[in-house]
């Protein structure tokens, strides 16, 4: 993935703003919305993945069935090839859905996945709190 955009100016380059990143980000992968995402877990065929630090979650709850990986323990838990990978970790097919708070963080993880092989990884348009606007289900 690049990080700059040739300024045209002797070939140097420019920093890319988030913005921008983020839309670059985007452009490789199809996001799922909320009940798209639910649909995909109820029907066995994704992997939830929560992604929110503890103090999200306890405020505003989880998701059923969800496996709770914070952000910085992703990639060694994603891994399927790795030595702390999560036991749902079973191979390089396996459709992650990645939910953060507002669906901004997440689309940062699933490009990160992508370079490990997890080609399939996807994230929540809104996060966590599109879910629950959605009225879908959330515990505590």
């Amino acid at each position: 993935m690049a990080v700059s955009q040739p300024s045209g100016v002797g070939g140097a380059e420019r920093p890319l703003g988030i913005d921008e990143l983020l839309a670059q980000v985007r452009a490789g992968y199809r996001r799922f919305e909320p009940r798209e995402a639910y649909d995909a877990a109820q029907g066995g065929e994704a992997l939830l993945v929560d992604i929110r630090y503890a103090a999200l979650r306890e405020r505003d709850g989880l998701i059923p069935g969800a496996l709770v990986i914070e952000r910085n323990e992703l990639e060694w838990r994603l891994d399927p090839r790795g030595s702390h990978r999560a036991p749902e970790a079973i191979s390089h097919d396996l459709r992650v859905v990645v939910i953060c708070n507002e669906g901004y963080a997440s689309s940062l993880a699933v490009s990160s996945l992508h370079r490990l092989g997890l080609r399939r990884a996807t994230d929540l348009i809104g996060g966590f709190q599109a879910w629950k606007a959605a009225g879908l289900p959330v515990a505590f």
